[in-house]
């Protein structure tokens, strides 16, 4: 059994309070849990108390993730899409030891209207289809202050995070920004794959880096309390974000492009760069992203290869996870979207074995149970443990976002304790 704080979970499904087939329309959805063989790392009955007691005592954060769960047929994904009514896994969610979620939401597949996705009318469509079946529930809460993660932990709840990958659908309408807040949005990436308004992507071949306008977006989530992601976002771009913004900055999503040849992944100088102005990078298990060298493969070991790597480059201070998983078939999906997300770019010309599933952290059930197992496995200290699986979030968070009781941005150098 994998030991991680309980939830106060009741039962709830998505959208129960509607009726299915008069309300809206039904997809079967993909099983939250056991759709792929389980993996857990196992450990002694010491070690065993010593993961349940880290989980129990420390906020545990995921930077970045997708918590909704994908239809059982991926022939029918954009009829799915199109209807913009995504079902989070509550029940899945419950046994993942996540006090606190960064949920990336549908991002560039919002395509109710569009099949390039990221409209502004399909991204708030999802953003209050999301929240309005929240509001129906209890254990999952709305995470908008570093004291409302606090008081979920307390509080066996799930704080969430609404979160977005690029900043493509405020085009050039900088208020847009404030609406978003407004909405709850509390991290944004600069671009995706492709360019924007605001700067380019990882997949443009020549990256001029920030816009004027996006400049001024940079300095306006700096002043809303807008924590900002530069997973995605080309080279040039991401390292005048680091140097625009007044704040630190997040790598939500990503890993070493030194272990692993693809624009998908960050260089050493740009990890660099974002530690030394007080940022964390979360390292992600999307499949095929995090691979090496060393093991072609992707897995769980190769994963946590590319934290120990960007924890040994920039310090224990400044890494973090962000698995980016899902529950469903995520490379089944890949495949349904590969133009539309730019898989290929992200692959980079290595090549690779291709897998049906990450083993070890395939979803958000076992992703983090599994980290804090690999990393009592290998030696980490209580005190190196509480910090990447949550503590070095809640330091930038401290910074970054909007207190209201202060009337400032940020608490600088209040320790992020529980």
């Amino acid at each position: 059994m994998i030991h991680v704080q309980q939830k106060d979970y009741k039962g709830y499904r998505a959208y129960q309070y509607l009726e299915p087939g008069v309300d809206f329309k039904e997809f079967k959805l993909s099983k939250e849990t056991g759709l792929f063989p389980a993996y857990t790392i196992p450990l002694t009955e010491s070690q065993e108390e010593r993961a349940k007691r880290l989980f129990e005592e420390n906020v545990v954060i995921s930077l970045h993730d997708h918590m909704f769960v994908a239809p059982e047929n991926l022939n029918e994904f954009f009829e799915f899409r199109r209807w913009g009514r995504d079902s989070m896994g509550y029940e899945g969610l419950s046994q993942s030891g996540l006090d606190c979620v960064f949920d990336n939401l549908m991002n560039g597949t919002a395509m109710i209207t569009s099949r390039a996705g990221w409209k502004w009318d399909d991204v708030l469509f999802d953003l209050g289809m999301r929240l309005c079946d929240i509001a129906h529930q209890d254990m999952v809460v709305l995470g908008l202050t570093t004291d409302d993660i606090r008081l979920a932990k307390k509080n066996k709840k799930i704080a969430f995070v609404p979160s977005l990958e690029a900043s493509t659908m405020i085009e050039n309408e900088l208020d847009r920004l404030d609406i978003l807040y407004g909405f709850g949005v509390r991290n944004m990436g600069i671009a995706y794959s492709e360019g924007n308004s605001l700067g380019c992507g990882l997949k443009e071949k020549s990256d001029g880096g920030l816009t004027e306008f996006g400049r001024q977006a940079v300095r306006r989530m700096n002043k809303l309390g807008i924590a900002i992601d530069i997973s995605h976002s080309g080279d040039k771009t991401s390292l005048d974000t680091i140097e625009t913004s007044d704040k630190p900055i997040f790598i939500t999503h990503a890993g070493a492009r030194a272990l692993w040849e693809s624009n998908r992944l960050k260089p050493d100088h740009i990890i660099q760069a974002c530690a030394e102005r007080g940022g964390v990078i979360g390292i992600e298990a999307a499949p095929h992203t995090t691979m090496t060298k060393n093991q072609p493969r992707h897995n769980l070991d190769s994963f946590m290869e590319h934290f120990e790597y960007c924890a040994n480059l920039v310090g224990i201070d400044h890494v973090a996870f962000g698995p980016d998983v899902l529950f469903g078939d995520h490379v089944g999906i890949h495949r349904v979207f590969a133009s539309a997300l730019s898989i290929a770019a992200a692959h980079g010309k290595n090549n690779f074995e291709e897998v049906d599933y990450v083993e070890g952290i395939e979803n958000p059930t076992e992703a983090f149970p599994n980290i804090v197992r690999w990393l009592i496995t290998r030696g980490y200290s209580d005190g190196d443990i509480a910090k990447v699986i949550g503590g070095n979030i809640m330091r930038v968070l401290d910074e970054v976002w909007y207190d209201p009781k202060s009337m400032t941005v940020g608490k600088k150098d209040e320790k992020a304790t529980v």
